[in-house]
Order: C-alpha cells, then structure tokens, then sequence
C-alpha cells in the first residue's frame, strides 16, 4: 500500500509540474506542487460533514483558475478564540449525560487532539462565553443578589453565585479539565431587579442610586468565579443594552454606559486590583455609533479594552467604523443565533460569510455562536425567553445531535488556535475567504462555496501554488 500511495503521488506531482510549465507566463516565478496539505470538508447534504479528505480534492492548476494569493507579510489582529455561549441551560444538559458520555463530548469539543476514546475529531473550541446571571437560556430569570420585593442589599452582604455552582461550575471543571487555557467570557442579562427602575426582569433601567454597588457587584462575580479557579478574562457590561424585551434585558443608552464605566466600575476593577478587560456594545451591527460614543469618553476610555457586537441587525462590515475610530481598542464578535426552523446549508453559509470571514475580515478577535446545547424541545429558556434558539448541540440525555453551529465553529476552532493572527488573502467574487496565520507557523485558509456547482481555484503560498476543488455548497479549511 505505502508503495502504490507513493507512485500515486509521483504521478499527481508530474502531472502538475507539466499543468505548471503550461501556465507559467501565467504565473510567472511560481513553483507548483502536489498538494500535501489537509483539506476539511463540511457539504451542504452532510454527505461529508467535517471530514478531513486527504488528497481527493487536490487538481492541478489551470489558467482559468481563480487565484486566492496569501500574504503572510500583511498581519491583522491576534485571534482570541472561537466558540460558544454556555448558559446555564446547555450546562445542565450535560450534566445530565452519563459520565462516559459527557467526558467523550467534552473531549470532543474541546480537546485539542482527537485522542483514542472519541470517535469524532476534537474540534478545539476555545473560548466560551458565560451569562452572567440567568440568560433567556434559563428555566428562570435569576440574579445573584435576589430578594424579597422592597429590600434593598447596599454591601451585597447576600450575594451568592450559588445557582452557578449547581452545575455550571463543575461543567466548567471538566472543560478547564480538557483544555486549561480556553478563555471565559461573561455578560449580564440583567442587574437585580431591586436596582432597576422597574423592578422587574424585563427591561427598565439600572438606577443611577445603585451604578456603585453593581460595579461592586461585578467585582464580586469575578472574585467568587476565581476562588473555583474560573478565571473570567473579560466581562461585557450589557447583552444587548437596546433590547430591553427580552426576559432578562436591561435598556443601558451609550452615556449611561460611558458614566457607569467611568465613574463606577472602572474604578472598582481598578482598586480591586482585577484585571478583567471591559467590553461595551455587546449588540449589532446596525448602531457603530453606540461603542464610538462610549469610547469616545475621555475618562471611560481608559478603562475600555474594547467592544462586541451581534448581527441580528446591520451590516458586518459596519464593525470597521469602529475599529477605524479607535484603532487600539478591541472588537469581538459575541453571539448569533441559529434558528431551529431554518435551513442547515443556509444557516452554514450564511454564517461562514458573515462571522468565520466577515467579522474576522472586520477586526474581531473571537467568533461565538450562540448557544452551545439544548434539547430536542428547545428547552430550557425563560418566560418570554428564545422558544426558538437550536443549540449548536441537540442534547437528549446521551443522544447528541451536531447542529449548524457545531459545523461552522469547527471549521475555524479546529485549526486557528489562540495567538493565530489573520493574514491577507485574495478576495474572490463567488469563493469568500479569510486566512489566518498559527504559532506553529500553518496557514490556514477557509472558504466557502454557496453555489450549486463546483469550483476550482488556485492557492498561491510562498511563491508555490496548489490547485482545489471546493464542492457545490461546501465549506472547507485548508492546512498549508
């Protein structure tokens, strides 16, 4: 067998280099190979679905061949980490899995190498983001500072993350368990409702009476997170701060959100001696104009790391405004949803164009989607909560089903660790892509093909080029 793989190689490689010297007032200077590379392919039918292809794809190169160029001397921003939100909701269906079971899914999903007792490729997620507090996610709407109507808790002397430590916590365990390094995220639905306006977990405001003690609220958080050894590497102020429909939600405008942060939690990260980045915005596209005018302020500012946004609304590449306002601050792309109605390619390539290439092509350092689990009834969520939200898992005690997320993550998690940075590729109309860089010095080159037939097109890589075939409706990532 080692012996015929080997001719077919040399036959692939002569083939080729005779395609090559064809074409080379074409491609002037450039050398072609066989290919070697990985090739990972998720089809719209499923008939491949994240499957690693060996060579099958590999064509030689021809003049009308599209060109992806990769300039890895062209370097954009460092990558955080691609994943989930894990609420409380997906933390408990896992919990309820069999030890076995859970163990081979978490290694799976978070593990870094495939390792001997799974039977899928791990698919390296690394980075999660946590709700702070309940999420619409929740069976509940819940604070960790509730209590009875009229009451008020000025030193938070009742402050507990008990609800956390039931099964959150020791999910985040295990995971911590697999992969050591991932990165914590954590956003607010809601402040307790005794600091709101209107007493209630829907909407209303976070009383200007009580901007101090809810920063001391997020201090206490963070603290308590750390005692379990849960370092949380970054907090947002408000999920979506103008959707306050939602059940939690809280309606947070852009100077109340400057005044917070400069006047209140800033300081108390700072005293505490916390060195938890800031994220403002957290919500879409459509309103750039809410984190400039919060980064804008002179004395929020220095505090800010920088901001987050959804696409429920607008357009991905309004997230460069605000890059180009503040070119030193952060941007990051927190959550979107899939819907349990929708169609699986749609959703995938929907999803690769505008958050793997369009928000990573617009700055953002992290892709998450939201969620990571929930059952076969979409359950749980709150009242008034997503009655709709599929899960990147659909988990039914030990039966586990990989939805449009699990995909969509894979393909960037898999390859594109933390410290990767993105690097210029070639646009091309009909084939969107974007190429990162890793520390083991791999390029790492996704692309989408949203049409209903093939296509081929060339890679053109330190002066050598390689030719592939992309499927009609197929995702793939490239390991060079």
């Amino acid at each position: 067998m080692t012996l015929l793989k080997n001719i077919n190689k040399q036959r692939l490689a002569r083939k080729v280099k005779l395609v090559c010297s064809a074409i080379s007032l074409v491609v002037m200077g450039l050398s072609c190979a066989a290919s070697a590379n990985q090739y990972w392919l998720t089809s719209g039918d499923l008939s491949a679905a994240f499957e690693e292809q060996g060579e099958k794809y590999a064509v030689a190169p021809s003049p009308e061949m599209p060109l992806i160029t990769i300039d890895k001397s062209q370097i954009f921003q460092t990558m955080e980490g691609f994943g989930y939100t894990l609420n409380g909701g997906s933390a408990t269906h896992l919990a309820n899995m069999s030890d076995d079971a859970r163990a081979q899914l978490l290694q799976e999903i978070f593990g870094q190498s495939n390792g001997a007792n799974i039977n899928k490729p791990s698919i390296g997620v690394s980075y999660l983001r946590l709700s702070l507090g309940a999420s619409d996610l929740d069976p509940a709407p819940f604070s960790y500072n509730d209590l009875p109507p009229g009451e008020v808790d000025l030193k938070l002397e009742k402050f507990t993350i008990a609800q956390d430590e039931k099964t959150l916590i020791p999910i985040l365990k295990q995971i911590l368990a697999i992969n050591p390094s991932i990165t914590f995220m954590a956003s607010p639905w809601s402040p307790p409702v005794w600091m709101k306006t209107n007493g209630s977990t829907i909407g209303g405001e976070l009383n200007p009476e009580y901007y101090s003690v809810y920063a001391q609220y997020f201090v206490k958080y963070v603290q308590a997170m750390a005692e379990h050894g849960i370092k949380i590497d970054a907090i947002t102020i408000q999920n979506e701060p103008m959707h306050p429909g939602n059940n939690p939600s809280l309606l947070m405008h852009a100077k109340d959100q400057a005044d917070f942060i400069a006047n209140h939690l800033g300081p108390a990260f700072k005293q505490a001696e916390l060195k938890t980045k800031i994220i403002v915005w957290d919500h879409n596209a459509d309103k750039p104009e809410y984190p400039i005018e919060v980064l804008n302020h002179p004395v929020a500012n220095q505090y800010i790391h920088g901001s987050a946004f959804h696409l429920y609304g607008g357009d991905v590449n309004a997230i460069s405004q605000v890059h180009n306002a503040h070119p030193d601050k952060h941007l990051y792309f927190t959550e979107q949803w899939v819907g349990a109605n929708s169609n699986f390619w749609g959703d995938v390539a929907w999803h690769v164009e505008n958050l793997i290439v369009g928000a990573t092509r617009n700055w953002c350092k992290t892709v998450l989607e939201w969620n990571l689990a929930a059952d076969s009834n979409l359950q749980p969520h709150t009242p008034g909560g997503c009655d709709a939200c599929l899960g990147a898992l659909t988990i039914d005690g030990d039966n586990v089903k990989r939805n449009a997320a699990y995909y969509i993550i894979a393909h960037a998690a898999k390859h594109v660790p933390p410290g990767s940075v993105r690097i210029h590729s070639h646009r091309v109309a009909g084939l969107p892509n974007v190429a990162f860089l890793t520390p083991q010095n791999k390029v790492v080159l996704i692309v989408l093909n949203n049409a209903a037939k093939a296509k081929a097109f060339v890679v053109v890589n330190e002066r050598k080029q390689s030719g592939y075939e992309i499927p009609a409706q197929s995702v793939i990532t490239l390991v060079l």
